[in-house]
């Protein structure tokens, strides 16, 4: 059959036709499409599809009784002007379900280059379980939509390998718009692979409920990065904290900042979520006017409980505030164990209110562990950059402390939730979870062709030797190339528009060395680029199918 030439565009991808098994090195990003525009609230099943970018132009409700479902790839922008805003009410179902190799993307809808925090809303869900406060508590932020009740297995969707970039409205002061807000959501829902990058408020924030998370990314927040109070009780394991050095809030930016409620009361449920297996990193020096203060302010009667954790870089480690949550702390209801702290610039510890309180006390007597450096947790170059185009590597290199240490024997870890799979503190083993589907400088990133939602990767020497054979072919194909360094990989195939046709490998953990891996033998005739993203660069190369 005649073959088909590459046209001269594949849009987001290639600038230039190649020579066969040339690798494509350019990249170009086209004119905005006429994006779909949402200016109504939707009220019944509703599907956004991957082919479509989508508009919040204003505050968008998912009304009581329908379900938005999103599919794989899909691009949504929130408009500045309209503060646009995606709010999910109770009663009302999220399904925004995403892939490693196609995550849903919520981002700013202004041109690369010009992007900012707080350039949109972001994400709200709220739900039916039970929180702390009386009355009919409606969520901050401008958007009066109630959320709390009596069903902690309230299930508000799904939300799996999606990305929120640039949200965080400051609509009013003490009143913002978080990155992921999730106000009174039950235990039905599920939380798991959700980065929020540059929020202009905190990155996640729950407000009671009940909803348990794996795998959270916050990447160069405003203000705080896990915010919990009103009564949250889930569970969380493996968070990931990449902080920007110059930029914080003047309410003082942390790690974890948690309260019961507002005034310290006594109301139940109490705030005592568990986390576990979380990295925070906030690089060193803090700007001058940057407003960072400690890793984690717990106060206001919180029984938060943090465990296999590591923080570094803050001013201050650990502030107890308040004598009833130091009253926890010695209760054991408010738990620190197995975690590590470096580089604390200023001090380790501080208790306010009670300022005779023993905080180190507490935290030397849970098999927690303190460094004077950074340096000396052994992590690998480049951990502390929120604003570089190469997911880096956060694996823990054999020499590192944290390859031991945790614990998971503590009552509050016993949930099956939990995976107690391994002995590292820290978000990171041997898998670096965040490649493949995250974006740590979606700044440069173009979102100008639907379901291109990927990050495109500085080169590197890591891969080298890209090629096709045969080339062309009549059917069976194999890619080949080499891994100077090993690490995580995947390989995609799209066709002449650009569109995704096949995945042949998903974060395939890869050896260094030579590499060779059968590509689909059923694709129709014509020219295709096949793609291979590592954990530091993306290299595509063109082959041809004739039949």
């Amino acid at each position: 059959m005649k073959k088909i030439l590459l046209p001269a565009l594949l849009a987001c991808a290639v600038a230039a036709v190649a020579p066969t098994s040339q690798v494509v090195a350019q990249t170009v990003c086209p004119a905005a499409p006429t994006a779909t525009t949402v200016s109504t609230d939707i009220t019944q099943n509703t599907t956004w599809t991957s082919n479509n970018v989508y508009l919040l132009s204003r505050f968008i409700y998912v009304r009581a009784g329908a379900t938005l479902t999103i599919q794989p790839g899909t691009i949504i922008k929130g408009d500045k002007t309209g503060k646009g805003t995606l709010i999910v009410e109770q009663g009302a179902r999220l399904i925004a379900e995403g892939t490693a190799s196609q995550p849903i993307v919520f981002t700013s809808n202004e041109p690369a280059g010009s992007r900012a925090r707080g350039d949109w809303g972001g994400v709200i869900i709220c739900g039916r379980a039970p929180v702390n406060l009386t009355g009919n508590p409606v969520v901050e932020g401008g958007v009066g939509s109630a959320y709390g009740g009596t069903d902690p297995n309230d299930n508000s969707g799904i939300l799996k390998y999606v990305r929120i970039e640039f949200p965080g409205i400051a609509f009013q002061p003490n009143s913002e718009i978080n990155g992921l807000t999730l106000a009174g959501v039950g235990a039905g829902t599920q939380i798991d692979y959700v980065q929020v990058y540059g929020s202009g408020d905190d990155s996640f924030e729950w407000f009671g409920g009940t909803v348990n998370a794996k795998h959270l990314v916050a990447v160069a927040a405003t203000d705080d990065d896990f915010d919990t109070d009103n009564g949250y009780q889930g569970k969380v394991q493996y968070g990931l904290i990449v902080r920007e050095p110059n930029t914080g809030d003047v309410s003082g930016s942390t790690a974890f900042e948690s309260d019961n409620d507002a005034g310290g009361s006594s109301n139940l449920p109490q705030t005592a979520p568990v986390f576990s297996n979380v990295t925070a990193l906030l690089r060193t020096p803090i700007g001058a006017a940057a407003n960072f203060t400690r890793a984690m302010h717990l106060r206001r009667n919180t029984a938060i409980s943090i465990f296999n954790s590591v923080l570094t870089g803050w001013p201050t480690g650990l502030t107890l505030d308040g004598a009833p949550t130091q009253a926890n702390a010695t209760s054991g209801s408010l738990v620190l164990k197995n975690n590590v702290m470096a580089n604390m610039t200023t001090r380790n510890f501080e208790a306010a209110g009670v300022t005779t309180f023993d905080v180190a006390g507490i935290w030397n007597n849970a098999a927690n562990t303190l460094f004077t450096t950074a340096g000396e947790l052994g992590l690998n170059a480049g951990n502390y950059s929120p604003a570089s185009d190469i997911v880096s590597d956060f694996t823990l290199p054999t020499a590192s402390p944290l390859n031991t240490g945790a614990g998971f024997s503590d009552a509050k870890l016993a949930d099956a939730f939990f995976e107690k799979t391994g002995t590292f503190r820290g978000a990171f083993g041997t898998n670096n979870w965040v490649a493949g589907w995250t974006n740590f400088n979606p700044q440069i990133t173009c979102y100008n062709r639907p379901g291109q939602t990927l990050a495109a990767k500085s080169s590197s020497d890591q891969l080298q030797q890209l090629a096709v054979f045969p080339n062309p072919t009549a059917g069976s194909a194999s890619i080949s190339f080499e891994l100077k360094r090993g690490g995580q990989a995947s390989v995609r195939i799209l066709d002449v528009t650009g569109r995704q046709v096949a995945t042949v490998l998903a974060n395939g953990k890869l050896s260094a060395g030579q590499q060779q891996i059968a590509l689909p033998a059923n694709l129709k005739a014509g020219v295709y680029v096949a793609t291979v993203t590592t954990n530091e660069t993306t290299q595509s190369v063109r082959f041809v199918v004739a039949k």
